[in-house]
């Protein structure tokens, strides 16, 4: 009895001890996620914590009924969760956070339950995921996706149905009318909670594997043809009944309807997977146990939980230590202000222009400049310069790629290119060529990042991680131009356009940027 009681004090001693350190340690991490809920698109997390600690209650006593053993080899989990929480906090990108504690949280249940435990409640805490809101580029990207997939395939749908529709982007001409397919049409509110409902039926459905995964997988074409048919129900519906259907009570209703319509296929779904052949697999796992606990093995259980629970938290007290002690980020300040960017570049004259205060409260640049240029022959080009003095969490650099497409423009050329500008050198930007009702647009973007010019938004993660641990330096910037290409002009025409512009421009925009060496 003794030896229990003695066990059941240091199971409390170390869920307390482990419980404060990560809440400390991942504290800005978890509250951020927990207000990101509030959003329409994910407030569907409020719920998914509840319904996981529900389902490891329902296997509470098949777990009780296992041995626990100490296994030193969830460390081999816990150490690269650690890594990933410093990529998360140098990088400046909240999901790695995420993923990071929940690396943790598994490790943690491994090295003191033993995997013949963990694998009871395996499923629901690989459900904890569930709750993460996803970055903003990644979310942009996704939710554009879907809005111009639902478009597309609603349009076709409206065409079979013999109605005239015709699409741009994510907008829909009706002929008498435009529907724009906007963010509560997209799909993606209903494509997280529609795919956990489809975990949750897997839980339940007492069938083999691959059935089990087919269910799941069909979850997202589900989602995407009964989010088009409400798209295509709306243009039908539009002539008849007026704007109403597209808006208040009725946009409300046939949104929860999809949802009961998705829930009924896929238990139809189940029920015709069940009629097919198939047994569940029997897979043995005998002597695992005793292989997991090898590194505590010369020592007693209670010893063993002792040492797990010292180095682990040692480990988690050092990263603490270490993230709240050391300033990994230094401010780096433009060596001018680019408010006092030149309004004459060559033979173009330039226009200010200001960007209204909640636009830039939302991007958290420190410093920026729009300026619409001009040539004598009439050409334009807008030249847009943001910089940040130090990139953190939820405060960095906001890629133009989500925002350029839809809203009706089409994208007939988009990626990256590599150039050489006359008199300034190499360069690779992301080059865009987009069609909208009859316009023409040519864009370049990039983001010069501590004397890189990076192009995308993975390799900005990454060179800001490693930047703040080498350098202690995140600072960076986003340049963007954008040239209409006349009706009868080539785009290569656009292009020398661009690039002659830049020929002068950058060796400007240079003096203001820091580079690799701040010491102006």
């Amino acid at each position: 009895m003794d030896k229990f009681r003695l066990r059941d004090k240091t199971t409390m001693i170390a869920v307390v001890v482990y419980a404060g350190l990560i809440a400390l340690l991942y504290y800005d991490g978890l509250t951020h996620m927990v207000r990101s809920w509030g959003s329409e698109d994910y407030s569907y997390c409020y719920l998914v914590p509840v319904v996981i600690l529900c389902m490891i209650w329902e296997k509470r006593r098949a777990f009780k009924r296992l041995p626990a053993r100490v296994s030193g080899w969830g460390f081999l989990l816990f150490v690269p969760a650690l890594g990933l929480f410093w990529l998360g906090e140098l990088g400046g990108e909240y999901l790695t956070l995420y993923l990071s504690a929940w690396l943790v949280v598994m490790a943690l249940v491994w090295i003191h339950a033993g995997w013949r435990r963990i694998k009871v409640i395996l499923f629901p805490l690989m459900m904890i995921p569930a709750m993460f809101p996803l970055p903003s580029f990644l979310h942009n990207r996704l939710s554009l996706k879907l809005k111009l997939i639902s478009s597309q395939v609603g349009v076709e749908m409206m065409q079979m149905a013999g109605m005239s529709a015709y699409r741009e982007g994510n907008v829909i001409d009706l002929g008498f009318t435009q529907l724009q397919v906007v963010d509560a049409c997209n799909g993606l509110r209903y494509l997280f909670p529609i795919i956990i409902l489809s975990l949750l039926l897997a839980w339940v459905f007492r069938a083999p594997f691959w059935k089990r995964l087919l269910l799941v997988l069909s979850s997202l074409p589900l989602v995407v043809l009964t989010n088009s048919f409400r798209i295509a129900a709306t243009g039908l519906l539009y002539e008849p009944f007026g704007s109403k259907v597209a808006e208040g009570f009725f946009h409300d209703f046939s949104g929860w309807l999809i949802f009961m319509v998705t829930l009924a296929i896929l238990l139809l779904e189940m029920w015709l997977l069940d009629k097919l052949p198939g047994s569940l697999p029997k897979i043995s796992f005998a002597g695992s146990a005793d292989r997991e606990s090898a590194l505590f093995s010369s020592a007693s259980a209670v010893r063993g939980r002792k040492i797990a629970l010292v180095a682990a938290a040692g480990l988690l007290l050092v990263t603490l230590s270490i993230s709240r002690g050391v300033e990994f980020r230094e401010k780096i300040p433009l060596a001018q202000a680019l408010s006092h960017f030149p309004l004459t570049v060559g033979s173009w004259q330039g226009e200010r222009l200001e960007m209204a205060d909640k636009f830039i409260e939302a991007l958290d640049l420190s410093d920026y400049f729009i300026i619409d240029y001009q040539n004598s022959s009439g050409w334009q080009i807008n030249f847009y310069t943001a910089y940040y003095e130090s990139q953190r969490k939820g405060e960095s650099i906001h890629s133009p790629a989500s925002c350029l497409i839809g809203s009706g423009w089409v994208f007939k050329g988009a990626g990256e290119k590599a150039l050489e500008i006359p008199g300034y050198g190499g360069i690779t930007v992301n080059r865009a060529f987009m069609l909208k009702s009859g316009m023409r647009q040519l864009s370049y973007y990039w983001f010069p990042q501590r004397g890189r010019n990076l192009t995308n938004a993975y390799q900005l993660k990454i060179y800001v991680f490693w930047d703040a641990l080498t350098k202690q330096r995140t600072d960076g910037a986003l340049v963007r131009l954008i040239t209409p290409v006349g009706e009868f002009e080539k785009v290569e025409d656009a292009d020398r356009r661009l690039q002659s512009f830049m020929s002068q421009a950058l060796p400007l925009l240079d003096q203001y940027l820091p580079g690799r060496n701040v010491n102006f």
